[in-house]
């Protein structure tokens, strides 16, 4: 499973076909999808770039399995993160989480979305 985090505004914006795939911005500007292998790294995300977007943040568990684009490991910051070359299907999103933060704004956890 990847991760993607994503504010709530652009994962919930409606779409001229609902069924279409999910293109963030930067598949256009950078020709891939970034995601995340596990939580911590989510949660460093949300806390770092996504710290001051605001609004609520989900993170999208995607099964790489269902994508049509190809997923590459590429390296950033001495890790690799997996890249999603292509948009996500919404139907490879088995689950949507919501980051949950402390009183000082920090992420602190991952729970289901209701």
């Amino acid at each position: 499973m990847l991760l993607h985090v994503v504010p709530l505004a652009d994962w919930s914006a409606d779409p001229a076909d609902p069924t279409a795939p999910y293109a963030p911005a930067s598949l256009a500007a950078e020709g891939f999808v970034h995601c995340s292998a596990d939580e911590p790294a989510a949660l460093a995300i949300a806390d770092g770039p996504y710290r001051s977007v605001p609004g609520p943040l989900l993170v999208l568990v995607i099964d790489e399995s269902r994508l049509a684009g190809e997923v590459r490991w590429e390296g950033a910051e001495g890790r690799l993160y997996p890249h999603v070359y292509g948009a996500i299907e919404r139907t490879a999103v088995r689950e949507v989480l919501e980051v949950r933060r402390d009183a000082d704004g920090r992420a602190r956890e991952l729970t289901p979305r209701p």
